[in-house]
């Protein structure tokens, strides 16, 4: 499983990848908001965020990431005033530790959410996506997506039941395709798409983009 850690503090953030990794997880460290908006945090399972970032706030992060794929969030900061802590759930977080830590304590927070269910495996009718393998099958069967498919499905899974712009969606695959996608090529991924998993779960939404439903 990916998690997707944003943390500056180059002391914390070193122990928090090794003792992660050592635990079967594999992490994407990013140290401000800019890179974790770039670092494509569609195939992490969980993000951990600090909220005293070097160019912005955490909060502020955290509704991008949120209104972009909805990943399961634990906030990690220093920050332990009540305002901060109902500031975060209101917004929608699944959990709030603050520094000092225990990384025992971290680690059972996280197996809490995996076990939840929460960004591992997600069931359409008969087509499942596991998102910490990025497969994607049906009755059982693999279905063969290539990595922009999978990006564009895995990006409306995660958002199920919302529109997701066009405009979002082109942005967001843009750096993967190495070269700019238009929006008749979108139109043609999402016919691919549609045809390989062999259904109309993909809507579209007139003027608007997509949306997945059935989950």
């Amino acid at each position: 499983m990916n998690i997707l850690l944003v943390e500056d503090n180059k002391t914390i953030s070193k122990g928090l990848v090794y003792s992660l990794e050592q635990n079967g997880y594999t992490v994407t460290l990013c140290e401000t908001c800019e890179a974790a908006l770039s670092a494509a945090p569609f195939d992490c399972a969980l993000a951990i965020i600090d909220i005293g970032l070097p160019d912005g706030n955490g909060f502020e992060l955290y509704k991008e990431l949120k209104r972009l794929y909805d990943i399961p969030t634990v906030f990690l900061t220093a920050y332990d005033d009540e305002d901060s802590v109902v500031k975060a759930f209101d917004l929608g977080a699944d959990d709030y530790i603050t520094k000092p830590f225990s990384m025992r304590e971290l680690l059972a927070r996280i197996r809490r959410l995996v076990a939840s269910g929460k960004g591992c495996a997600v069931k359409i009718g008969d087509i499942e996506i596991d998102l910490d393998k990025k497969a994607v099958s049906k009755c059982g069967e693999t279905v063969e997506l290539t990595a922009l498919e999978y990006r564009i499905f895995s990006m409306l899974v995660q958002n199920a039941g919302k529109i997701v712009t066009r405009e979002i969606i082109l942005e967001r695959i843009w750096d993967l395709a190495g070269n700019y996608v238009n929006d008749n090529t979108l139109t043609v991924y999402i016919r691919r798409i549609r045809k390989k998993l062999g259904t109309d779960c993909i809507k579209t939404v007139k003027g608007l983009g997509y949306k997945l439903e059935g989950v």
